[in-house]
């Protein structure tokens, strides 16, 4: 049996590689968590310019269609802050630059949690932006955010301070070692996925059923053998005191 989570901290950063992400990976305990008070910081790493089959939309037009669908399924989960790095959908580098963006909103933000996508995954397909935000994620919590010497810049020019990030929880992963329901707040994470319209012929639904019966479906096979009907699960990693 997974380690049940039942405590919301006071602040948490989501960073993820393409609009939609953070509600596939983390909706659910994001929702449960807002209701509970705490306060969500969504780090979007790209523009998402590339995720269409549909042949009629120029990347211009795909990267406004998608930032403004995850604007509003920010709104409407209850995330106070949302950063776009808005880097090209597809072309995520292990680069200074791309560090430098992450450590300076986990500095400016300074979660006490931060969730991203396993890049250690090797059970199954994963997007190539997927692992570059999470191996980047990873560096960003530790040592970089850490550490006054890392980016000394943002110190002396912008004002920010160092932060110790306490907890690294990944999605995606082959083992998980924590899980937390998310019975009360599974809907309000459908609501927030289909507001990502572009994306829904995407998905792979099956035949028949619906996103939402797919985000359950998966969610009741996690919840099995606990006493809820739905849950989230992750791989924790929680920092040396």
């Amino acid at each position: 049996m997974l380690e049940i989570v039942t405590d919301a901290p006071d602040r948490a950063m989501v960073i993820f590689a393409h609009p939609d992400d953070a509600e596939i990976g983390s909706g659910g305990v994001i929702a449960r968590w807002v209701k509970a008070g705490c306060e969500v910081t969504y780090v979007l790493c790209t523009n998402g310019d590339a995720g269409t089959g549909d042949r009629t939309l120029t990347p211009a037009q795909l990267a406004q269609k998608r930032a403004d669908e995850q604007r509003a399924a920010a709104d409407f989960m209850g995330v106070k802050h949302v950063v776009m790095l808005g880097y090209p959908d597809g072309s995520l580098e292990d680069t200074r630059e791309f560090l430098g963006d992450v450590v300076k909103a986990i500095r400016q933000y300074r979660p006490h949690t931060v969730f991203v996508h396993d890049p250690y995954r090797v059970h199954g397909f994963q997007h190539r932006d997927h692992r570059k935000a999470g191996i980047t994620a990873t560096d960003a919590v530790y040592p970089y955010a850490r550490d006054h010497l890392h980016f000394p810049e943002h110190v002396m020019r912008d004002g920010l301070e160092p932060h110790r990030v306490r907890e690294l929880w990944y999605w995606g992963m082959d083992e998980p070692n924590v899980i937390v329901d998310v019975t009360e707040s599974i809907e309000r994470q459908i609501a927030a996925l289909v507001r990502h319209e572009s994306q829904m012929p995407g998905f792979n639904v099956p035949a028949g059923s619906t996103i939402g019966e797919r985000v359950k479906k998966n969610a009741g096979e996690h919840a099995k053998g606990y006493d809820f009907a739905y849950g989230a699960v992750f791989r924790r990693l929680i920092a040396r005191r």
